[in-house]
């Protein structure tokens, strides 16, 4: 059964969908029935449109036909004799799936996961003359909607990076207005030009037929039988030599020029575009799946611009210094006024509002991706209560191709969270996961051993409750893909992608230095997908419980869902606020690892004499050695972390080894010990954190014995032994 017939003057079209319900109807309950609408138009010579043999007007809005990643057989049965055929896709690969024969123009198009504006276009050959048609409509996504949430993602990413989400040799696109504001790029001055090149010869020609000119005073010297008029100033030299019938005088005629200052600015604005056209189609021409015809569409374009230039009308115009004043004759005489507009075009930026001209924009696929991205900062800013300013933007857009760019992977898309110049997160995009590179698209001191891990994206929370800069580090993925939906109706992620997401965690290790041995630096993974559901039937759904299960499970997130966006924001505001020693302990170890987490701490004093009394005032120190005798009931094995008293505490310090020196290598002698042979106990330190950020006293009720002894405690019992003075 046929989806769509045109009837056409010269032959009939036939567009057919042999998984066309299936297609409907996942779009119909991802999206809703009434937002599956497109705008069909068409070029002339049409009798009529029928979608399921329901007639179509031309620019009527109806039910849609096209939809991502689905194939769809055309056929074109010509009723006359036709001696030539040809799709005319600006792919080549794309025209290579349609064959003629027998008067017949036959093959499919599949979309993949371009969404947007497209346009089936083909010519063909009747006697003489070879005809164009142009069939025009929408490509809607089965996920998201086209009208809505696509159009948001296309304004939330070009607000975040102009120009990100434009892409060349796509199939489908969206209409752009030109800007006064921002300088206009190469792929805008290339789709402008597009649309407005035939105009822009017709106006050359139509000026250089007839041209405006003015009147130019010139000397000359004639003979008195060639003088049209005698001037007064030559009155006296004319009676002077009325003999002499060879005697030439001096006179100055008005001649019609062709030198004005609009000519000058045609021939200035020729050379111009001819020049940036010829630029641009070298670089297009090296595009190998670039389409035969559209290259020559290109050099016939190209050879008429340098004709128009070469014309002997331009050999007595001569060079543009710029307009003095508003031209009258630019802005409102005929062909000037449309090669001045032309050119004020060509130089203006673009805005997404709908338009006549065109852009191609990148697949759905990366776009979702890529917005992913930008709401996950925005979410982490929000959250952790900053603002734009507080935002270090070492990111940036890289050229991707011919006219496009793309963001910039791992390094070169850093997002720093910063306030009061501390680092408080990092966001990063694309990095690439292997030994080999990671120093310079990878995250520092992160390598994965086996096969490259790609994660979308790398959120790093910085702590220093537990060690100072500590690396919390999440992984997110985004997925253009709906699984199916559960028994209470909500969309689910692949399983697949589940499964990667375990594939990270699993396979990125932390290392600090080369002779260190590996340790688990990702506490979770986690897929954002362009789902739907009520939230409460989201929270109670298999994908979302996980999270707390295993630190592994999905989030929907589309635009415009401020509702299920919530869950997110919930998450990441959990992951701020939760310390590192709460988050490392719920970590459920993997296979033959064991996640230890620190809490004993011993507090002990630095007395002024003490050699490296400076270094623990300044957060430096490496060392702490106690006196000759030292407590037995206090376990040295599971001793963690060492709080030094100086005029009260402040510092925390891990103790990275616990070892006995005698009393002449601490540099301290005890004249009962002359020799320096008592042995001590020493900690080898390194620092962690500050605990505060100005000393506090100890509380001496809780622990009278200090500063005598040793106070043998936990973090758990902060507030039992510190006195906050918040003055």
């Amino acid at each position: 059964m046929d989806l769509l017939t045109i009837v056409h003057q010269d032959f009939t079209l036939s567009i057919e969908c042999g998984k066309f319900d299936a297609v409907w109807n996942k779009a119909k309950n991802n999206i809703g029935e009434e937002n599956l609408t497109s705008t069909y138009s068409w070029s002339d010579g049409v009798v009529s449109v029928k979608r399921n043999d329901e007639p179509i007007e031309n620019g009527q809005v109806a039910p849609a036909i096209f939809f991502d990643n689905a194939d769809y057989p055309i056929w074109i049965d010509f009723d006359k004799k036709v001696e030539k055929a040809q799709w005319g896709s600006i792919l080549e690969s794309e025209n290579e799936k349609f064959n003629f024969r027998k008067n017949i123009l036959a093959g499919f198009i599949n979309y993949g996961n371009e969404v947007g504006r497209s346009e089936i276009q083909f010519c063909y050959q009747l006697g003489e003359d070879t005809k164009r048609f142009t069939f025009s409509f929408e490509v809607l996504s089965t996920k998201l909607n086209y009208h809505e949430h696509w159009r948001k993602i296309i304004e939330d990413i070009e607000s975040e990076y102009k120009m990100l989400s434009l892409d060349f040799m796509k199939r489908t696109f969206h209409g752009f207005t030109p800007d006064t504001e921002g300088e206009s790029i190469d792929l805008v001055w290339w789709s402008v030009f597009q649309k407005e090149q035939d105009k822009f010869i017709t106006a050359c020609r139509s000026i250089i037929d007839r041209p405006r000119h003015r009147l130019q005073g010139r000397e000359v010297y004639l003979r008195a039988d060639k003088l049209k008029r005698v001037p007064s100033y030559i009155e006296n030299e004319v009676a002077e030599y009325r003999m002499d019938y060879a005697h030439l005088y001096r006179v100055e005629e008005q001649i019609q020029s062709n030198d004005t200052q609009e000519n000058r600015f045609l021939k200035y604005a020729l050379q111009q575009i001819t020049s940036k056209y010829d630029a641009l189609k070298k670089r297009i021409e090296i595009i190998r799946n670039y389409s035969a015809e559209q290259k020559e569409q290109m050099d016939v374009m190209l050879q008429k611009l340098k004709h128009l230039g070469c014309h002997p009308f331009f050999r007595t115009v001569g060079k543009f210094k710029g307009l003095t004043q508003e031209s009258l004759v630019l802005q409102k005489a005929t062909g000037y006024s449309q090669v001045y507009r032309t050119w004020n075009m060509l130089r203006r930026a673009y805005s997404l509002n709908d338009g006549i001209y065109r852009l191609q924009s990148k697949d759905i696929a990366t776009l979702y991706e890529i917005w992913c991205f930008i709401e996950v900062s925005h979410i982490v800013r929000d959250q952790l209560g900053l603002t734009q300013d507080d935002l270090d933007h070492q990111n940036r857009m890289e050229m991707n191709g011919i006219f496009t760019w793309e963001l910039g992977k791992g390094e070169h898309s850093k997002i720093l969270f910063k306030k009061d110049n501390i680092e408080l997160a990092e966001l990063m995009y694309n990095p690439k996961h292997t030994e080999t590179d990671n120093d310079i698209t990878g995250i520092n001191n992160m390598v994965a051993r086996t096969v490259p891990q790609k994660p979308d994206m790398v959120l790093q929370l910085t702590k220093n409750d537990l060690h100072q800069n500590m690396k919390m580090t999440y992984l997110f993925d985004a997925k253009y893909r709906i699984s199916g939906k559960d028994s209470n109706g909500v969309d689910t992620p692949p399983d697949d992608a589940i499964n990667q997401m375990h594939r990270y965690r699993d396979a990125i290790y932390y290392k600090e230095y080369d002779s260190a041995p590996l340790k688990k630096e990702v506490i979770g993974g986690y897929i954002l997908f362009p789902g739907d559901g009520d939230t409460a039937d989201i929270e109670v759904s298999k994908f979302y419980k996980t999270i707390s299960e295993v630190n592994i499970g999905a989030f929907p997130l589309r635009p415009k869902d401020e509702r299920n966006r919530e869950l997110l924001e919930h998450f990441i505001k959990e992951l701020i606020e939760t310390k590192s020693v709460d988050t490392v302990s719920q970590v459920i170890p993997q296979k033959g690892a064991i996640v230890q987490v620190g809490n004993r701490v011993l507090i002990g004093v630095v007395p002024d004499r003490n050699i490296h009394y400076q270094k623990f005032l300044d957060g430096t120190a490496t060392l702490y050695y106690t006196g000759t005798e030292f407590p037995t009931d206090i376990d040295l094995d599971n001793l963690h972390f060492f709080i030094p008293y100086v005029n009260g505490i402040r510092d925390v310090y891990q103790i990275v080894k616990i070892r006995t020196i005698t009393s002449h290598e601490a540099k301290e002698l005890d004249p009962s010990d002359p020799k320096g042979k008592l042995l001590r106990i020493a900690f080898d330190l390194k620092f962690s954190r500050k605990l505060y950020a100005n000393y506090q006293k100890l509380n001496l009720e809780k622990y009278p014995i200090f500063p005598k002894y040793f106070i043998d405690t936990t973090f758990d019992e902060q507030d039992d032994w510190v006195i906050i003075d918040n003055l």
